[in-house]
């Protein structure tokens, strides 16, 4: 398995569905490097395949089995313990955000990185979170803060695959169509200002101005297509055939 990302050990898991779902989560965002510690209903677990569903289990195919949590984590240089509990340990506390970004830190500069998830009911225990060199704490509810094994599994994903994306976080889709050169929305300002002066729009003289710059500030303000700037433009002159016809 590539050792190029961390490895998410699943500690004492107690449901097949969980690790499967886990495993999905993991695929979402490019990790496959599973690890499980002392799987309750014993390994391989066809509930775990059948909620990985498909493509996922490969991820279930090459996970490692550990009887212990020092056994599972013996050849990673930082280990993260995801867990609300443990504040009475002196260790650095990370939102996912940091945890990844460091972990990524780390991995370039050669070292294996593990990150532990709890069992279901009690998450980490103690002696388990004693291992690791930092916590990974996730913003939640306070009021109800406990969070699925899968879903701590696909935060923490999220985040790495996040920290290495160079996907914008906004982007407008075009429907094969392009945006308007400013050219174009000028001149659609030209038509609809021609067209109001003639309805008496621009009422009284004296807020004319003030009226008209309104209107093309609100059409810069609004990311028009070359379709949007034509309808318009055919919208208009319907509204003059009618009229006039």
């Amino acid at each position: 398995m590539t050792a190029d990302q961390p490895a998410f050990v699943l500690v004492r898991p107690q449901m097949g569905e969980n690790i499967g779902a886990a495993a999905r989560a993991m695929l979402n965002f490019g990790l496959s490097r599973m690890r499980l510690v002392d799987p309750r209903d014993g390994w391989p677990n066809p509930k775990a395949v059948a909620m990985a569903s498909g493509a996922a289990g490969r991820v279930l195919d090459y996970a490692g089995v550990f009887p212990t949590v020092p056994e599972a984590v013996a050849d990673c240089a930082y280990v993260f313990a995801t867990t609300a509990r443990g504040r009475d340990l002196t260790k650095p506390v990370m939102t996912p955000e940091r945890a990844m970004e460091h972990a990524r830190a780390l991995i370039a500069s050669g070292q294996r990185v593990a990150v532990l998830f709890g069992p279901e009911r009690t998450g980490l225990e103690n002696p388990d979170i004693v291992r690791a060199n930092a916590l990974i704490s996730i913003p939640v509810n306070p009021d109800f803060p406990s969070l699925n094994l899968a879903q701590a599994v696909l935060l923490c994903a999220y985040e790495w695959l996040r920290q290495d994306s160079d996907r914008a976080p906004e982007v407008l889709e075009l429907a094969g169509t392009a945006l308007a050169p400013a050219i174009e929305v000028e001149r659609l300002g030209d038509h609809f200002e021609e067209r109001l002066e003639e309805a008496g729009f621009f009422f009284p003289p004296t807020k004319a101005e003030g009226m008209k710059l309104n209107l093309r500030n609100l059409w810069s303000r609004m990311p028009l297509t070359r379709a949007d700037v034509q309808t318009l433009h055919g919208a208009l002159r319907q509204i003059l055939r009618r009229r006039d016809g």
